[in-house]
């Protein structure tokens, strides 16, 4: 018999390590025979721990579990899947996760994290063995027909930055895979490299063999040590089982690979400053051209892709192009990972082909707002992501759909916000944050947002309302046209959309007059 017990990050927040020795102790005491996996997290983050026993019947979730239920599990049968309160059934019918298509995550929160054997035997590395019967070109040609976009904001088709790539000129040449995830309600990056490193790892070596990089590097934010622990111990196994090496897999082919962790830098999402970084420098924009993949880490050549990105690319070698174009709409192909936060019943991962539509994944899988009371505003994307009300609940998750209306779909991550939220304080956070964040490295950006939240303060206390109003409209199209990366050139994007939107919430009382000439002041801003 097995029972999972999840060690991602999530779950171990919620318990999930007081719930395993509990087990553990009961186990012991009632001498029954198990073996304790430790898996990633399903993502149904709301049910954290989420554990699961092995039966007849597949299986069986409980949920959320904690050390003090358990004993009472045990009582009511939980070792052969016995009815309880905390009783969810067979996971794989939970609705959560039966109406998704998990093809990145179809590993995730089945299989041990570390587990080699257990990998392959769940279809790892198919993808790589196919790839390596193949032609770089004809690999590359494989990703770009497949249709991928990169996941980590910008879309930019993921066999073009390959092509190029290959076909540069270069001693050396190098992959290296941002996960340097620091966008508000994400955290797809951190479920697949603490529940499936492997499937990063060899989507990394197959690039490698593609574009003929010998040499690869997974940049991870600070904020994450449980996956950087986790990532390293999968780097080291798969060299020690030639995976990774100057043979892989006996092919005669090398390619190797070392996790780095960052500083805490939020800009060292955007590329070049993530290459900065690695090269030993404070993580500041460089201008381009040149693009890094004609001149990135180094100087070389350089694929630069997200997590999610890399990690799909073993199903597309596995499985071939048509079967990942066959998800998906428009431009958009395969699958979205979408995470779900702030003001929501159900938070957790989906995973679902292009095309779903925001009311679809807030009320069908998040199941509405935590509070039970009205949405109000649901922000896609990020910090820098637009504020969309209600009525624009119906826009499918679509690179070319969401552009259409002056919105980004990002990283896939969703913010709700009930009827409760201010929105004028949200568009003043955006730019206090970009404030923050900045490299310093454009005017625009460094100076533009501390200007922002400035102008947003006064109109917030109706000083020359209008004037400012018509300032801060310049200013953000001065910091879109005019930024060097997308920190400053999408911030205007929460700002403008709030106004937009949300027109009410700027309109904050003026305070009452002290005497007649501060009364006549007041009029004259009004």
């Amino acid at each position: 018999m097995k029972i999972y017990i999840p060690c991602d990050a999530a779950a171990l927040a919620m318990g999930a390590e007081k719930v395993a020795r509990a087990i553990e102790s009961q186990l012991k005491a009632r001498r029954i025979d198990a073996q304790i996996v430790r898996n990633g997290s399903r993502g149904l983050l709301w049910l954290e721990p989420l554990v699961e026993v092995e039966t007849t019947e597949g299986r069986i979730a409980y949920g959320p579990v904690t050390a003090e239920s358990v004993a009472g599990l045990f009582d009511a049968g939980f070792a052969k899947g016995g009815e309880h309160a905390l009783r969810l059934g067979v996971t794989e019918e939970i609705p959560f996760l039966k109406m998704q298509e998990r093809l990145t995550f179809a590993r995730c929160g089945i299989t041990d994290p570390l587990s080699l054997a257990d990998y392959i035997a769940h279809d790892g590395y198919r993808g790589l063995e196919r790839a390596l019967k193949m032609e770089p070109p004809a690999i590359v040609e494989e990703v770009a027909n497949s249709g991928l976009r990169g996941r980590g904001g910008a879309g930019f088709p993921t066999g073009i930055k390959w092509r190029t790539v290959l076909n540069a000129k270069a001693d050396r040449k190098y992959i290296v895979c941002n996960a340097d995830e620091g966008d508000s309600g994400t955290y797809a990056d951190r479920l697949l490299m603490e529940g499936d490193p492997f499937v990063l790892i060899e989507g990394m070596t197959i690039a490698g063999i593609a574009v003929g990089a010998t040499r690869g590097y997974i940049y991870i934010r600070s904020e994450y040590p449980h996956a950087f622990r986790t990532v390293q111990k999968a780097i080291a196994i798969a060299r020690d089982k030639a995976y990774l090496g100057p043979s892989v897999a006996g092919s005669g082919k090398a390619f190797d690979l070392e996790a780095r962790l960052g500083a805490g830098a939020y800009i060292c999402g955007e590329e070049t400053a993530l290459l900065e970084s690695l090269e030993g420098r404070r993580g500041q924009i460089r201008p381009k051209p040149p693009l890094p993949a004609i001149e990135g880490l180094f100087g070389k050549p350089t694929v630069v892709n997200n997590v999610i990105s890399l990690a799909t690319v073993p199903i597309i070698l596995n499985k071939g192009a048509q079967f990942y174009q066959d998800f998906g709409m428009g431009r958009s192909r395969g699958t979205l990972t979408i995470q779900l936060a702030g003001n929501i019943k159900h938070c957790g991962l989906v995973e679902k082909a292009f095309g779903l539509t925001l009311r679809e994944a807030i009320y069908d899988f998040g199941g509405g707002t935590a509070t039970g009371r009205p949405l109000r505003a649901v922000q896609v994307g990020g910090p820098l992501g637009a504020y969309f009300p209600e009525s624009l609940l119906d826009t499918p998750l679509d690179y070319e759909a969401f552009a259409a209306k002056r919105g980004l779909v990002g990283h896939g991550g969703i913010v709700v916000f009930d009827d409760t939220a201010d929105l004028a304080k949200q568009a003043r956070y955006a730019m206090e944050f970009c404030a923050i964040e900045s490299c310093g490295k454009c005017t625009p950006c460094r100076i533009g947002s501390t200007r922002g939240v400035e102008v947003i303060d006064r109109i917030l206390t109706n000083q020359e309302r209008s004037r400012n109003l018509q300032l801060l409209d310049d200013l953000c199209e001065t910091m879109v046209d005019g930024s060097l990366c997308a920190l400053g050139g999408l911030t205007p994007y929460p700002v403008l959309s709030a106004l937009q939107y949300f027109p009410d919430d700027f309109r904050k009382p003026a305070p009452a007059p002290q005497d007649a000439d501060a009364s006549q002041e007041i009029s004259s801003w009004r």
